[in-house]
Protein backbone atom coordinates (compact mmCIF):
# COMPACT_ATOMS: atom_id res chain seq x y z
CA UNK A 1 0.00 0.00 0.00
CA UNK A 2 1.59 3.11 -1.13
CA UNK A 3 0.79 6.45 0.28
CA UNK A 4 -0.45 9.83 -1.68
CA UNK A 5 -2.31 12.37 -1.06
CA UNK A 6 -5.37 13.29 -3.21
CA UNK A 7 -7.36 16.54 -2.27
CA UNK A 8 -10.53 15.10 -4.22
CA UNK A 9 -11.02 11.99 -2.15
CA UNK A 10 -10.87 13.94 1.25
CA UNK A 11 -14.94 13.24 1.95
CA UNK A 12 -16.70 14.71 4.46
CA UNK A 13 -18.70 12.08 7.61
CA UNK A 14 -21.39 13.10 9.85
CA UNK A 15 -21.29 10.97 13.11
CA UNK A 16 -23.65 12.06 15.76
CA UNK A 17 -23.69 15.10 14.08
CA UNK A 18 -20.12 16.46 14.22
CA UNK A 19 -18.10 16.78 10.86
CA UNK A 20 -15.50 14.47 10.92
CA UNK A 21 -13.02 15.10 8.31
CA UNK A 22 -9.85 12.99 7.33
CA UNK A 23 -6.72 14.70 7.35
CA UNK A 24 -5.14 14.78 3.57
CA UNK A 25 -1.55 13.67 5.10
CA UNK A 26 -3.69 10.14 5.92
CA UNK A 27 -5.26 9.05 3.36
CA UNK A 28 -3.08 6.17 1.31
CA UNK A 29 -4.35 4.33 -2.10
CA UNK A 30 -4.45 0.82 -2.32
CA UNK A 31 -2.68 0.00 -5.71
CA UNK A 32 -4.15 -3.26 -5.60
CA UNK A 33 -7.46 -2.61 -4.98
CA UNK A 34 -7.66 0.71 -6.50
CA UNK A 35 -8.96 2.57 -3.55
CA UNK A 36 -8.31 5.14 -1.20
CA UNK A 37 -8.49 4.72 2.37
CA UNK A 38 -8.11 6.20 5.78
CA UNK A 39 -5.07 5.28 7.71
CA UNK A 40 -6.87 6.63 10.89
CA UNK A 41 -10.45 5.62 10.61
CA UNK A 42 -9.67 2.66 7.93
CA UNK A 43 -12.85 4.50 5.84
CA UNK A 44 -12.46 3.25 2.26
CA UNK A 45 -12.90 7.00 0.70
CA UNK A 46 -13.04 6.02 -3.31
CA UNK A 47 -13.27 2.75 -5.22
CA UNK A 48 -12.70 1.40 -8.56
CA UNK A 49 -10.47 4.11 -9.22
CA UNK A 50 -9.91 4.86 -12.96
CA UNK A 51 -5.80 4.72 -13.49
CA UNK A 52 -4.79 7.96 -15.93
CA UNK A 53 -1.56 6.37 -16.96
CA UNK A 54 -0.20 4.64 -19.81
CA UNK A 55 -0.32 0.63 -19.63
CA UNK A 56 3.65 0.30 -20.42
CA UNK A 57 6.73 1.65 -18.97
CA UNK A 58 9.78 3.31 -20.02
CA UNK A 59 13.40 3.81 -18.36
CA UNK A 60 14.96 6.38 -20.79
CA UNK A 61 14.05 9.25 -21.99
CA UNK A 62 14.23 8.21 -25.68
CA UNK A 63 12.30 4.77 -24.84
CA UNK A 64 9.18 7.10 -23.02
CA UNK A 65 9.27 8.91 -26.44
CA UNK A 66 9.55 6.23 -28.87
CA UNK A 67 6.29 4.50 -26.70
CA UNK A 68 4.50 7.70 -26.47
CA UNK A 69 1.14 7.38 -28.67
CA UNK A 70 -1.00 10.68 -29.76
CA UNK A 71 -2.46 11.45 -32.90
CA UNK A 72 -1.75 14.30 -34.94
CA UNK A 73 -3.14 17.42 -33.57
CA UNK A 74 -7.11 19.00 -34.46
CA UNK A 75 -7.58 21.43 -37.32
CA UNK A 76 -10.28 23.84 -36.87
CA UNK A 77 -10.11 25.33 -40.07
CA UNK A 78 -10.85 21.65 -41.94
CA UNK A 79 -14.57 20.72 -42.32
CA UNK A 80 -13.75 17.69 -40.48
CA UNK A 81 -11.65 19.12 -37.66
CA UNK A 82 -8.81 16.90 -39.20
CA UNK A 83 -10.47 13.74 -37.32
CA UNK A 84 -11.32 11.87 -40.51
CA UNK A 85 -8.60 9.79 -42.35
CA UNK A 86 -8.01 9.92 -46.05
CA UNK A 87 -7.05 7.35 -48.35
CA UNK A 88 -3.95 8.99 -49.89
CA UNK A 89 -3.85 9.48 -54.27
CA UNK A 90 0.04 7.75 -53.87
CA UNK A 91 -1.27 4.27 -54.76
CA UNK A 92 1.73 2.34 -52.57
CA UNK A 93 1.42 0.24 -49.82
CA UNK A 94 2.88 0.28 -46.44
CA UNK A 95 5.74 -0.82 -47.46
CA UNK A 96 6.30 1.89 -50.44
CA UNK A 97 5.71 -0.76 -53.34
CA UNK A 98 3.08 -0.15 -56.19
CA UNK A 99 0.02 -1.30 -55.80
CA UNK A 100 -1.08 -3.53 -59.12
CA UNK A 101 -4.21 -2.75 -61.20
CA UNK A 102 -7.07 -4.40 -59.32
CA UNK A 103 -5.69 -3.04 -55.90
CA UNK A 104 -5.72 0.08 -57.66
CA UNK A 105 -9.27 0.13 -59.46
CA UNK A 106 -10.40 -1.14 -55.44
CA UNK A 107 -8.77 1.77 -53.15
CA UNK A 108 -10.22 4.23 -56.30
CA UNK A 109 -13.61 2.97 -55.45
CA UNK A 110 -13.09 2.96 -52.11
CA UNK A 111 -11.72 6.76 -52.05
CA UNK A 112 -14.75 8.07 -54.37
CA UNK A 113 -17.33 6.34 -51.46
CA UNK A 114 -15.35 8.04 -48.49
CA UNK A 115 -15.00 11.45 -50.30
CA UNK A 116 -18.97 11.21 -50.56
CA UNK A 117 -19.36 10.01 -47.22
CA UNK A 118 -17.76 12.95 -45.60
CA UNK A 119 -20.78 15.44 -46.74
CA UNK A 120 -23.64 13.75 -45.70
CA UNK A 121 -26.37 17.18 -44.48
CA UNK A 122 -26.66 20.54 -45.39
CA UNK A 123 -24.33 21.85 -42.43
CA UNK A 124 -21.60 19.52 -43.89
CA UNK A 125 -21.84 20.80 -47.75
CA UNK A 126 -21.95 24.08 -45.45
CA UNK A 127 -18.63 23.77 -43.64
CA UNK A 128 -16.87 22.20 -46.40
CA UNK A 129 -17.53 25.78 -48.68
CA UNK A 130 -16.59 27.62 -45.72
CA UNK A 131 -13.64 25.76 -45.46
CA UNK A 132 -12.28 26.49 -48.67
CA UNK A 133 -13.59 29.61 -49.16
CA UNK A 134 -11.50 30.31 -45.71
CA UNK A 135 -8.47 29.28 -46.91
CA UNK A 136 -8.66 30.87 -49.84
CA UNK A 137 -8.84 34.74 -47.68
CA UNK A 138 -6.18 33.78 -45.46
CA UNK A 139 -3.85 33.19 -47.99
CA UNK A 140 -4.90 36.30 -49.91
CA UNK A 141 -4.37 38.48 -47.03
CA UNK A 142 -1.16 36.42 -45.71
CA UNK A 143 -2.51 35.33 -42.59
CA UNK A 144 -1.16 32.98 -40.03
CA UNK A 145 -2.53 29.74 -39.67
CA UNK A 146 -3.62 30.26 -35.65
CA UNK A 147 -5.84 33.38 -37.78
CA UNK A 148 -7.70 31.20 -39.76
CA UNK A 149 -8.27 28.36 -37.45
CA UNK A 150 -9.55 30.87 -34.69
CA UNK A 151 -12.18 32.16 -37.91
CA UNK A 152 -13.02 28.57 -38.29
CA UNK A 153 -13.88 28.33 -34.50
CA UNK A 154 -15.77 31.23 -34.70
CA UNK A 155 -17.46 30.21 -38.26
CA UNK A 156 -18.77 26.43 -36.74
CA UNK A 157 -20.59 28.41 -33.96
CA UNK A 158 -22.02 30.78 -35.76
CA UNK A 159 -23.54 27.74 -38.13
CA UNK A 160 -24.36 25.78 -34.90
CA UNK A 161 -26.39 29.20 -33.62
CA UNK A 162 -28.26 29.37 -37.09
CA UNK A 163 -26.60 33.05 -37.92
CA UNK A 164 -25.35 31.73 -41.90
CA UNK A 165 -29.17 30.66 -42.73
CA UNK A 166 -30.15 32.69 -45.36
CA UNK A 167 -26.94 34.75 -46.22
CA UNK A 168 -23.92 34.08 -48.26
CA UNK A 169 -21.30 31.91 -46.90
CA UNK A 170 -18.65 34.15 -48.32
CA UNK A 171 -19.83 37.09 -46.14
CA UNK A 172 -19.96 35.32 -43.15
CA UNK A 173 -16.74 33.44 -43.66
CA UNK A 174 -14.97 36.92 -44.34
CA UNK A 175 -16.66 38.48 -40.68
CA UNK A 176 -15.30 35.14 -39.23
CA UNK A 177 -12.00 36.13 -40.34
CA UNK A 178 -12.28 40.10 -39.32
CA UNK A 179 -13.12 38.96 -36.09
CA UNK A 180 -10.25 36.21 -35.87
CA UNK A 181 -8.07 39.15 -36.43
CA UNK A 182 -9.72 41.33 -34.01
CA UNK A 183 -8.94 38.86 -31.33
CA UNK A 184 -5.66 37.76 -32.13
CA UNK A 185 -4.11 41.68 -32.67
CA UNK A 186 -3.79 41.15 -36.30
CA UNK A 187 -4.12 44.50 -38.17
CA UNK A 188 -6.80 43.68 -40.95
CA UNK A 189 -9.26 46.43 -41.41
CA UNK A 190 -12.67 45.58 -42.91
CA UNK A 191 -11.86 47.67 -46.52
CA UNK A 192 -8.61 45.23 -46.99
CA UNK A 193 -10.93 41.86 -46.08
CA UNK A 194 -13.58 43.07 -48.55
CA UNK A 195 -11.17 43.44 -51.30
CA UNK A 196 -10.85 40.07 -51.48
CA UNK A 197 -14.85 38.75 -51.42
CA UNK A 198 -17.87 39.66 -53.58
CA UNK A 199 -19.68 40.87 -50.70
CA UNK A 200 -19.45 45.06 -50.56
CA UNK A 201 -18.05 46.53 -47.20
CA UNK A 202 -21.55 47.18 -46.01
CA UNK A 203 -22.39 44.09 -46.06
CA UNK A 204 -19.03 42.65 -44.04
CA UNK A 205 -19.85 45.01 -41.61
CA UNK A 206 -23.23 43.66 -41.04
CA UNK A 207 -22.18 40.03 -40.93
CA UNK A 208 -19.62 40.92 -38.23
CA UNK A 209 -22.33 43.11 -36.34
CA UNK A 210 -24.69 39.87 -35.99
CA UNK A 211 -21.87 37.75 -34.66
CA UNK A 212 -20.55 40.57 -32.53
CA UNK A 213 -24.26 40.36 -30.86
CA UNK A 214 -25.61 36.72 -30.92
CA UNK A 215 -21.86 34.67 -30.15
CA UNK A 216 -21.54 33.93 -26.57
CA UNK A 217 -18.24 35.21 -26.52
CA UNK A 218 -17.60 33.85 -22.59
CA UNK A 219 -18.53 30.86 -23.61
CA UNK A 220 -15.62 30.49 -26.70
CA UNK A 221 -13.77 31.69 -24.09
CA UNK A 222 -12.60 34.53 -26.68
CA UNK A 223 -13.31 38.49 -25.78
CA UNK A 224 -13.51 40.69 -28.68
CA UNK A 225 -10.97 44.01 -27.89
CA UNK A 226 -11.47 47.33 -29.22
CA UNK A 227 -8.73 48.00 -32.86
CA UNK A 228 -5.60 49.54 -31.52
CA UNK A 229 -3.67 51.91 -33.30
CA UNK A 230 -0.34 50.84 -32.14
CA UNK A 231 -1.15 47.35 -34.26
CA UNK A 232 -1.71 49.29 -37.10
CA UNK A 233 2.15 50.74 -36.58
CA UNK A 234 4.29 48.17 -37.60
CA UNK A 235 2.81 47.14 -40.62
CA UNK A 236 3.20 50.52 -41.80
CA UNK A 237 6.71 50.82 -40.72
CA UNK A 238 7.56 47.36 -41.95
CA UNK A 239 6.08 47.86 -45.24
CA UNK A 240 7.79 51.60 -45.80
CA UNK A 241 10.93 50.32 -44.82
CA UNK A 242 11.18 53.06 -42.21
CA UNK A 243 13.87 53.16 -38.92
CA UNK A 244 12.57 52.01 -35.27
CA UNK A 245 13.22 55.39 -33.92
CA UNK A 246 10.33 56.44 -36.37
CA UNK A 247 8.07 53.94 -34.63
CA UNK A 248 9.59 54.39 -31.15
CA UNK A 249 8.35 58.07 -31.77
CA UNK A 250 5.04 57.00 -33.74
CA UNK A 251 4.09 55.20 -30.03
CA UNK A 252 5.34 57.70 -28.18
CA UNK A 253 2.96 59.76 -29.66
CA UNK A 254 -0.06 57.46 -29.78
CA UNK A 255 0.10 56.91 -25.57
CA UNK A 256 0.28 60.54 -25.67
CA UNK A 257 -3.04 60.53 -27.68
CA UNK A 258 -4.62 57.77 -25.79
CA UNK A 259 -4.06 60.23 -22.79
CA UNK A 260 -5.78 63.26 -24.06
CA UNK A 261 -8.84 61.07 -25.73
CA UNK A 262 -9.26 62.99 -28.94
CA UNK A 263 -8.67 59.71 -30.94
CA UNK A 264 -11.71 58.41 -29.81
CA UNK A 265 -14.67 57.16 -32.06
CA UNK A 266 -11.87 57.86 -35.10
CA UNK A 267 -10.66 55.34 -37.91
CA UNK A 268 -7.30 53.40 -35.63
CA UNK A 269 -5.60 52.61 -39.23
CA UNK A 270 -6.11 56.85 -39.65
CA UNK A 271 -5.00 57.64 -36.33
CA UNK A 272 -1.83 54.71 -36.52
CA UNK A 273 -1.05 56.51 -40.65
CA UNK A 274 -0.93 60.22 -38.94
CA UNK A 275 1.63 59.44 -35.85
CA UNK A 276 3.60 57.76 -38.51
CA UNK A 277 3.19 60.82 -40.71
CA UNK A 278 4.61 62.90 -37.60
CA UNK A 279 7.16 60.91 -36.53
CA UNK A 280 8.40 61.31 -39.91
CA UNK A 281 8.53 65.02 -39.76
CA UNK A 282 10.39 65.18 -36.41
CA UNK A 283 12.94 62.57 -37.52
CA UNK A 284 13.52 63.87 -40.80
CA UNK A 285 12.40 61.34 -43.06
CA UNK A 286 10.65 62.10 -46.32
CA UNK A 287 7.27 60.34 -46.40
CA UNK A 288 4.19 62.32 -48.17
CA UNK A 289 0.96 61.67 -46.87
CA UNK A 290 -0.06 59.94 -50.14
CA UNK A 291 2.62 57.12 -49.72
CA UNK A 292 1.54 56.07 -46.01
CA UNK A 293 -2.60 56.61 -46.30
CA UNK A 294 -1.94 53.94 -49.23
CA UNK A 295 -0.04 51.56 -47.20
CA UNK A 296 -2.88 52.25 -44.12
CA UNK A 297 -5.39 51.46 -46.39
CA UNK A 298 -7.36 54.96 -45.57
CA UNK A 299 -7.70 57.99 -47.54
CA UNK A 300 -5.43 60.91 -47.69
CA UNK A 301 -7.83 63.01 -46.73
CA UNK A 302 -8.46 61.30 -43.66
CA UNK A 303 -4.46 61.54 -42.72
CA UNK A 304 -4.51 64.83 -43.23
CA UNK A 305 -7.34 65.39 -41.01
CA UNK A 306 -5.93 62.98 -38.06
CA UNK A 307 -2.82 65.05 -38.77
CA UNK A 308 -3.88 68.32 -38.07
CA UNK A 309 -6.21 67.20 -34.81
CA UNK A 310 -2.82 65.70 -33.35
CA UNK A 311 -0.87 68.43 -33.99
CA UNK A 312 -3.53 70.93 -32.37
CA UNK A 313 -3.91 68.56 -29.53
CA UNK A 314 -0.49 68.06 -28.88
CA UNK A 315 0.69 71.30 -29.75
CA UNK A 316 3.53 70.78 -31.66
CA UNK A 317 5.69 72.84 -33.61
CA UNK A 318 4.70 71.35 -37.34
CA UNK A 319 2.75 73.17 -39.84
CA UNK A 320 -1.24 72.53 -40.00
CA UNK A 321 -0.82 71.59 -43.76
Amino acid sequence: MASGVNEAAVKVRQDSNQEVRCPPDKIVIDIARGAYICEETGEVLEERIVDQGPEWRAFTPEERERRTRSGSPLAPAMEDIGLVTIIDYKDRDATGKKLDLKKKMEYARIRKWQIRTKVQNAIDRNLTQASSELQRLANSLGLPKEVQEQAAIIYRKAVEAGLVRGRAIESVVAAALYAACRIMNVPRSLDEIAQYTRSGRKELARCFRLLYKELDWRELGLEMPKPDPFHYVPKIISTLGLSGSIEATAKDILKKIRDTGIGAGKDPAGIAAAAVYIACLLNNEKKTQKEIAMVAGVTEVTVRNRYKEIVKALKLNLPLT
